[in-house]
């Protein structure tokens, strides 16, 4: 078993929403990673970050990604960080990964400045874009193809990579 399509992205790309809406119309589940890990603990990404550190989430977070690529059929949507992880990375390796981009300013958009996002303690628009510069090389590696989804409805961005999906399929 193995996901239609696994989405990577920066915070704000709109994963979540994107992967939704390629689910619904696929007629498939939808599955996001951050929500497997915070049902899983019981508690919220914002919560284990505070209560029990990055390090602890991040393992958690390898351990729900190994588990949604090897049982999860329907579209999949990985938390920004997971890609961080070599062994995840090497686990997405012939899956198909469609890389949403996102640029600073739609980003901070989406995010909000009053955020309860953890790594974006302090000044957001300074963090997310260390964690975009830090990370968009990484989704380029993972991901066989990139969509961008600045300025862009996400029904716009479901429907490309909807597109490239079917096409890779083919």
């Amino acid at each position: 078993m193995s996901p239609r399509v696994v989405l990577v992205g920066a915070m704000g790309a709109g994963k979540s929403t994107v992967a939704r809406i390629l689910a619904s119309g696929w007629g498939v589940e939808v599955r996001d990673t951050d929500a497997d890990i915070e049902r899983a603990e019981g508690r919220s990404v914002s919560d284990i970050f505070v209560e029990s550190g990055e390090a602890y989430f991040r393992t958690c977070e390898a351990k729900a990604v190994a588990d949604a690529l090897a049982t999860h059929a329907g579209v999949l949507s990985l938390g920004g960080g997971a890609v961080l992880d070599p062994a995840t990375r090497k686990l997405l390796a012939g899956h198909r990964v469609v890389f949403l981009r996102v640029g600073l300013a739609a980003a901070v958009k989406r995010v909000g400045l009053g955020t309860s996002r953890p790594l974006l303690l302090g000044n957001v628009r300074s963090q997310l874009k260390a964690l975009i510069d830090q990370r968009n090389p990484i989704y380029e590696a993972v991901a066989q193809v990139g969509v961008d989804t600045d300025g862009r409805s996400a029904v716009d961005v479901a429907r490309e990579v909807r597109e490239i999906v079917e096409g890779l399929e083919s």
